[in-house]
């Protein structure tokens, strides 16, 4: 990487516009940049910082790059910028930067805040010209940290040489060694594998000692189960041997418990053995308990047999009766229904004779038939006349018909008469009203398209009145705000025109008798400026200028605030017009009501034309309502002269038909009795006939069947007759006798219930007893061989599940001892680790051991070959090892710690530590070329002859076409070094003086 070409704009101390050409600078190899304290000799290198990486080194980075980065000295209307042109990889590129700016409104007062810019460009050397590559922040810095291969804080350490802190290096320890080449190396990976080796070593010991716990839980479960034979390990989880002292007590307790149910196995088949022979003992005794009891019962059976043997024989006899009487059984039904029937017959008839005149009481059957038959004549000539009467009844229906027809008649026609009458009138009226509702439709139309606009605009004009007391208030916070800046700005100014006033008595409370001046770098102080009354320190000054951004950010924000209310007043403004607020709100609301009334008139339109549609129907059917009951009234006259003649007729007809009864009907009911009363008298007599006959009939069939059966009467045999409940209550008697003798005689010829009837009683209670004893202790060796079994079972099944978990966790296990070795090893704690060095620490002692062996070859030139610098490994105290840093005294043969360097020496080994860091650093950035460093300060505290062999070193970068810059106060350099450039610092901002070699 070459520089070419820096122009920095309103940047740092630098009101104006600055051009630093590197072309002109490099051609020595060596230039100088010096200028005095505080001019702005580090804001040129923060420049080529922020040019590439868009941000300044560290500390002088500030709060925020918008306002920190600006010169306070620059012009309100010129903004801040940076461009770069510099070659990299090959290739001529220029980086342009303009910060964050806040500037003045082009329109109005205020300041608007534009972004960021950037842009990259590079040469086309084919044509001659620049060629526009990226405006976007994130490609562009993605592109630059590419090409060059390192992030912004390696390059300030590599092309930016910072000497106080590599003297700092040189004499810090090893924590503080490792912190600073953590930053340079970036080693923070390493440092995440130790934690994350850490992190797992917790994570797979907190899964063993669960997994160890699990294990325990399933051993005291086992214990539970095994009761006093099994006795758990005194160990925690976690420890070693766990698992294999809970597999242990675990087999020995499976083993007992094997043994215990081998000896209940023994025990309940005794027990089963026992029980079988008392129940067997208990089943004879019982059975011969059971046949003796059945032989006795035999005898009492057969002796009651005998005493009913006489009421066997006598219900033998009279089951033998009753099977003879059931052969006259017939002829008796018979002659029982036939007497049944004749006395209902002759009932009937004494009931029909009791209904007719004294005339026909000896009358026979066929003397009431023929009445019967001359009375249904006479009725038949009777029906003309009913027709007639119901005819007569119809007629004056219809006429009282036409009464009511042509009375309603009379009252449609007055009614539509009525009605008619105001037709006109009342369709007028309704016409009217559709008419006013059809024009007040169309109002609310013209009225609803200005209700909006007129809201619209009334809403503007409030928000104008409000919006204009919003900008009165804002203009006074903006002026209050303005001036209180202005006064910060003042003060701060004051403040640091009086510190700069008195810089020399500030540097000098650090001096210290024989350290070099920060300034001229004298080691001797004879006259040290001191501070006067009323000395403005570093710490006022930035209090001053905190101030002042606070109140020039508050007047900022005021005025955007301002600008803001403005926009919104002129846009409600342009809306509202210039309109008073009351006279567009009366104005609305008149229009408001003026709508509502023509929208009320309006919805009245569907309402009036449906009323005046349905009075044109209504005139449409009383007009043929009044025709139809006309035509009506004419087609009456004829039809009720034909009812009239009609009805004459049929009166005549009738006078003569009803005699002397008030009508046909009442005749024709009366003739109809008679013929029904003789026609049930005639049937009721032939019925009588018939059943006497067959009741003799009867009588004389019963005789022969009751001599036939073998008895005298047939009252005898009637007698002798059963009914069926009695013939089944003695048949199931006779069959009861007759099982019961068989039955009594089986038992008694059993060979088996007579030879226990000639034994002693059987003993059931000793029986009973001896069984009760066997099935209790039958019961008692089930449940412990139950228990022995779910024992064996239980501590089988936690036994699989403590062996399973026992194989499962054995990976785990040596994951754990593996994470915990490497943890251990990376931490620096294992005892495999002798030097306890952790992971990062070893990483960079290499790294410093490359430092080391690179700074060495410019040191030794730089020392005349007398110091060497060597890496060692030593462990310092109770610290761990790996970043000391010694020096070899070639001069002495002896090897020492480097702050025992003097301040000369200190300068120039930490310059070639510097040296050796950055080309350690660009080999690891890829090797990139470095054609321009920077050197800040410490060639105060070299004497001349060392002062020429630094000189020397750093001039022999040429010879790698490097041209190295040295940022220093030493009025000597300025003698030796022609190329310069000078910072000068002026009231107005600082300026550049560029000197070439020549």
């Amino acid at each position: 990487m070459r520089l070419h070409r820096l122009t920095v704009t309103a940047f740092g101390p630098f009101g104006g516009t600055q051009t630093v050409d590197f072309d002109e600078l490099s051609t020595a190899g060596l230039f100088l940049l010096h200028g005095p304290t505080g001019a702005g000799k580090t804001s040129v290198l923060d420049a080529v910082c922020y040019a590439l990486y868009g941000s300044v080194p560290g500390a002088r980075q500030g709060g925020g790059q918008g306002t920190a980065l600006r010169s306070d000295h620059a012009a309100p209307a010129t903004r801040t910028e940076v461009t770069l042109e510099l070659t990299v990889a090959g290739r001529r590129l220029e980086i342009t930067r303009q910060p964050p700016w806040e500037r003045p409104k082009k329109r109005g007062t205020g300041t608007t805040l534009d972004k960021a810019q950037t842009w990259l460009r590079a040469y086309d050397a084919t044509a001659a010209a620049w060629k526009d590559l990226s405006r976007s922040h994130q490609e562009i810095g993605e592109e630059i940290t590419q090409l060059l291969g390192m992030s912004r804080e390696q390059f300030c350490q590599v092309v930016l040489l910072p000497q106080g802190d590599f003297a700092r290096f040189l004499r810090a320890d090893a924590e503080a060694r490792g912190k600073l080449l953590g930053r340079l190396f970036d080693t923070r990976r390493f440092a995440d594998v130790e934690k994350r080796l850490a992190e797992r070593r917790r994570a797979t010991e907190a899964q063993v000692r669960d997994g160890d716990a699990a294990l325990l839980a399933d051993a005291h479960r086992m214990q539970q189960a095994a009761g006093d034979a099994m006795r758990l390990p005194d160990l925690d989880p976690g420890e070693p041997g766990l698992a294999e002292a809970v597999l242990g007590a675990a087999a020995v307790a499976r083993s007992t418990a094997r043994e215990q149910l081998t000896v209940a196995e023994c025990t309940l088949a005794a027990a089963e053995s026992a029980q079988a022979a008392a129940g067997r003992a208990l089943d004879d005794a019982r059975e011969l308990a059971r046949l003796q009891q059945r032989f006795t019962q035999a005898r009492e059976r057969a002796a009651r047999l005998e005493e009913g043997a006489g009421a066997y024989r006598e219900a033998q006899a009279l089951m033998e009766r009753s099977r003879k009487a059931e052969a006259v059984a017939p002829a008796l039904d018979l002659r029982e229904s036939a007497d049944a029937e004749h006395r209902r017959a002759a009932a009937a008839e004494a009931r029909a004779r009791a209904l007719l005149p004294d005339t026909f009481t000896d009358a026979g059957a066929a003397g009431l038939a023929a009445a019967a038959r001359r009375a249904a004549e006479e009725l038949g000539g009777l029906d003309s006349a009913r027709r007639a009467e119901r005819r007569l009844a119809e007629l004056l229906d219809e006429r009282a018909g036409l009464d009511r027809q042509e009375r309603a008649d009379a009252d449609v026609l007055q009614e539509a008469e009525a009605w008619l009458d105001g037709w006109e009138e009342t369709r007028t009226a309704l016409q009217t009203r559709v008419d006013s509702a059809q024009q007040a439709a169309a109002l609310a139309e013209q009225l609803a398209v200005r209700r909006e606009p007129a809201r619209q605009r009334l809403k503007a004009a409030r928000l104008r009145d409000q919006l204009a007391e919003d900008t009165d208030r804002a203009v006074e916070r903006a002026r209050t705000a303005q001036e209180e800046a202005l006064r910060a700005q003042q003060h701060w100014l004051d403040l640091k025109e009086q510190r700069l006033t008195g810089i020399a008595a500030e540097l000098a409370t650090h001096l210290t008798d024989g350290e070099p001046c920060a300034v001229c770098g004298a080691t001797e102080h004879p006259a040290p400026a001191r501070k006067v009354a009323g000395h403005v320190d570093r710490e006022a000054e930035e209090r001053a200028l905190a101030a002042y951004r606070r109140a020039d950010e508050q007047r900022a924000e005021n005025e955007r605030n301002l600008g803001i209310v403005r926009e919104a007043l002129a846009a409600a403004t342009a809306e509202a017009g210039d309109t008073p607020t009351e006279q567009l709100a009366r104005e609305t609301e008149e229009l408001e009501e003026q709508y509502e009334q023509a929208r009320r008139g309006a919805a009245e339109l569907h309402a009036a034309q449906e009323r005046l549609r349905q009075a044109g129907h209504e005139h449409e059917r009383r007009v043929a309502a009044r025709q139809e009951a006309a035509v009506r009234s004419a087609a009456r006259v004829g039809h009720r002269e034909r009812l009239e003649s009609e009805r004459t007729a049929l009166e005549e007809e009738l006078d003569r038909a009803r005699g002397a009864l008030d009508s046909v009907a009442a005749r024709a009911a009366q003739l109809e009795r008679r013929t029904a009363l003789l026609t049930d008298a005639a049937d009721a007599a032939r019925a009588a006939e018939d059943t006497a006959q067959r009741l003799k009939d009867a009588d004389a069939r019963l005789a022969d069947a009751a001599f036939r059966a073998g008895f005298d009467t047939p009252r005898d045999a009637a007698a002798a007759l059963l009914d069926d409940d009695a013939h089944r209550q003695l048949q199931r008697r006779l069959d009861a006798w007759q099982n019961e003798e068989a039955a009594v005689r089986a038992v008694l010829a059993e060979a088996d219930t007579a030879a226990a009837a000639r034994q002693q009683p059987a003993d059931l209670t000793s029986a009973q007893l001896a069984a009760d004893t066997a099935a209790r202790r039958l019961r008692e060796a089930a449940s412990a061989h139950d228990a022995a079994a779910r024992r064996c079972a239980e501590l089988d099944r936690l036994s699989a599940r403590a062996t399973a978990s026992v194989r499962r966790l054995a990976p785990l296990r040596e994951e754990y001892d593996r994470v915990a070795r490497m943890a251990g090893l990376t931490a620096g704690t294992s005892a495999d680790n002798e030097r306890r060095m952790r992971l990062e620490s070893y990483v960079l002692a290499a790294r410093l051991e490359q430092v080391a062996a690179a700074a060495t070859v410019r040191l030794r030139r730089m020392s005349s070959g007398r110091y060497t610098l060597v890496h060692s490994d030593d462990r310092t105290g109770r610290g761990r090892s790996g970043l000391g840093l010694h020096v070899v005294d070639a001069w002495t043969g002896r090897e020492r710690d480097t702050a025992t360097l003097s301040g000369g020496e200190t300068f120039f080994a930490s310059l070639a530590l510097a040296l050796g860091l950055a080309d350690v650093v660009t080999d690891e950035a890829g090797g990139v070329r470095l054609d321009t460093l920077f050197i800040d300060e410490g060639f105060g505290s070299l004497d001349d002859q060392t002062l020429d062999e630094v000189l020397d070193v750093l001039d022999s970068l040429r010879e790698r076409d490097r041209s190295v810059g040295i940022v220093s106060h030493v009025p000597d350099l300025r003698r030796r070094i022609h190329a310069q450039l000078e910072v000068v610092k002026g009231r107005s901002g600082s300026v550049l003086r560029q000197r070439g070699a020549g």
